[in-house]
């Protein structure tokens, strides 16, 4: 199993900048992908960057060039994983869960808040 744990979230004016971070732990070397995902007030969630095991990143196209995901590998049951968020907009608004699959699990942190607004 994977525990993930979000920080990082908070109100920041449009045209600011957040990182967002993933603390996992546990079986996280099996994840053959992970990412951030975000769920806005009445729409469904959505899945905004992702990074597989063999450095592949994906990008939603509306973040793209503003948002980038990274991982460090701290040992192999302890990762970290960010979002740094440049010039966000008020659409930006919603939680951001963090995601980690393989092939026997599809875990999720609890979310953070952020609230773009001037």
């Amino acid at each position: 199993q994977v525990q993930l744990q979000e920080s990082g979230g908070g109100l920041v004016r449009p045209g600011g900048s957040l990182r967002l971070s993933c603390a996992a732990s546990g079986s996280i070397f099996s994840a053959y992908v992970m990412g951030w995902y975000r769920q806005a007030p009445g729409k469904e969630r959505e899945l905004v960057a992702s990074l597989t095991s063999g450095g592949t990143t994906n990008y939603r196209g509306s973040v793209k060039g503003r948002f980038t995901i990274s991982r460090d590998n701290a040992s192999r049951n302890n990762a970290r994983m960010y979002l740094e968020m440049n010039s966000l907009k008020p659409e930006d608004t919603a939680v951001y869960y963090c995601n980690a699959r393989s092939t026997w699990y599809n875990a999720w942190g609890q979310g953070t808040q952020v609230t773009v607004s001037s």
